[in-house]
C-alpha cells in the first residue's frame, strides 16, 4: 500500500450487519474504484453477535483500502461512529454513512463537490424514506419539536449521513460529552454548512438495528443537550399551576361569603394536592436526568474501549 494520506474517509459503523455486509463492501469497492479520489474505508464492529467480526477482520487482511476497529462490546451508534471518527487519516474529508446502506454511498462525488465550494459539513436531508407510517411520523413529529425548542439551528429531516471536513472531524473528537447527539454537535460547531436532498433507500438486508427505545434515547439526547426546555417548561408549569390555584381559591372565597353553599371540598383538596404532587414529582425527575448527566461526566471513563484494530493488513492494536 502506498504511504499517502488518504483524501477521503468513509466510516461506518456496524451492528450486526452479516446479511448485507458483502453488498456494501461490493458498492464501496466500486466506489473506490471509480473514484478519483484517494479513499480508505473505515469499518467499526460494535460488539456484533452474527459473523459480522470474521467478515471485518477477513476483509481487512486482505484489502489495503479497509481499517476494521473492533469494540470491546456494544456501546451503540453514536460512540461506535465516535470511535471510527478518531481513527480517520484523511487529509481532506470524512463521509459518514450508515452500514445498511439506506444512506448510498455513491452519493459522495455530490457531497464532495459542495466542500470543494467551501462548505465544511454537507448534510443529508432526507426527502423520502422507506419505513412505516407510524416511524415516518414520529421522525416528522421529532424534528420539528427539536427544531423549534433548541438553542441552535438543527436541520430538519438530517441525520448522521454527511460529509465533514477534517477541520470538524477534529473538532468533534475533542469533544467529551458521553450522551452525544453527533447532529447536533456537528451544527454547533459551526463554519459553513449546506445540506444535499437525497432519497432515503430501503434497508438493503437484515433488520433495523434501531429500536423504538435507541431511537427515544438518542432523541432523548438531542432534546436535553441542545435545548433548555425542559427546564423552562417545568418552571413555567410551576408557574401554571400557582396561578391556577390562586384563581381556584380566589373564586372559593367568593363563593363562599357571596354565594353561600361551599361544599366541603374533599374533591377540589384531591385534585389539588395531586397536581402539585405531579408538578413536584416531574420538577425532581427532570433535575434528576440533568444529576445522572452530570454524574456520567465527571467519572471521566472512556467513551469506547477498543479490542483490536487491523489496518494495513496488520494487527496495530490491542487495547
Amino acid at each position: 500500500m502506498s504511504d499517502k494520506q488518504p483524501q477521503i474517509s468513509i466510516v461506518i459503523p456496524l451492528y450486526n450487519e452479516a446479511a448485507g455486509f458483502n453488498l456494501l463492501i461490493d458498492r464501496l469497492n466500486q466506489l473506490i474504484k471509480n473514484s478519483e479520489y484517494s479513499i480508505e474505508v473505515i469499518l467499526v464492529n460494535d460488539g456484533s453477535r452474527d459473523k459480522t467480526p470474521l467478515l471485518m477482520n477477513e476483509l481487512a487482511l486482505t484489502d489495503h483500502h479497509y481499517q476494521c476497529v473492533f469494540l470491546a462490546r456494544n456501546h451503540g451508534h453514536q460512540l461506535a461512529l465516535t470511535a471510527g471518527l478518531t481513527y480517520v487519516n484523511c487529509s481532506e474529508a470524512v463521509f459518514i454513512i450508515d452500514g445498511d446502506l439506506q444512506d448510498p454511498p455513491e452519493l459522495l462525488g455530490h457531497f464532495y463537490e459542495k466542500y470543494k465550494e467551501g462548505y465544511e459539513v454537507i448534510y443529508g436531508i432526507r426527502r423520502k424514506r422507506k419505513e412505516g407510517a407510524v416511524k415516518k411520523f414520529a421522525y416528522w413529529f421529532y424534528y420539528r419539536l427539536l427544531k423549534n425548542i433548541s438553542s441552535i439551528d438543527i436541520p430538519l429531516d438530517s441525520g448522521d449521513f454527511a460529509l465533514l471536513s477534517r477541520r470538524v472531524v477534529d473538532h468533534l473528537n475533542a469533544m467529551p460529552e458521553r450522551s452525544r447527539f453527533i447532529r447536533g454537535m456537528r451544527t454547533w460547531i459551526g463554519f459553513r454548512q449546506t445540506g444535499l436532498e437525497y432519497e432515503r433507500d430501503a434497508r438493503s438486508a437484515g433488520e433495523a438495528k434501531y429500536t423504538f427505545k435507541m431511537l427515544f434515547n438518542l432523541a432523548y439526547n438531542g432534546i436535553f443537550n441542545f435545548s433548555e426546555f425542559p427546564v423552562k417548561f417545568i418552571t413555567r408549569l410551576g408557574m401554571l399551576t400557582m396561578i391556577g390555584a390562586f384563581i381556584f381559591f380566589v373564586y372559593v372565597v367568593i363563593k363562599m361569603y357571596l354565594i353561600g353553599g361551599v361544599p366541603p371540598g374533599y374533591a377540589s383538596l384531591f385534585l389539588a394536592i395531586s397536581i402539585f404532587s405531579g408538578v413536584q414529582l416531574l420538577a425532581l425527575g427532570l433535575i434528576g436526568e440533568y444529576v445522572l448527566r452530570i454524574y456520567d461526566q465527571v467519572r471521566a471513563r472512556p467513551l469506547f474501549i477498543v479490542d483490536k484494530v487491523i489496518k494495513n493488513k496488520e494487527l496495530q492494536q490491542r487495547g
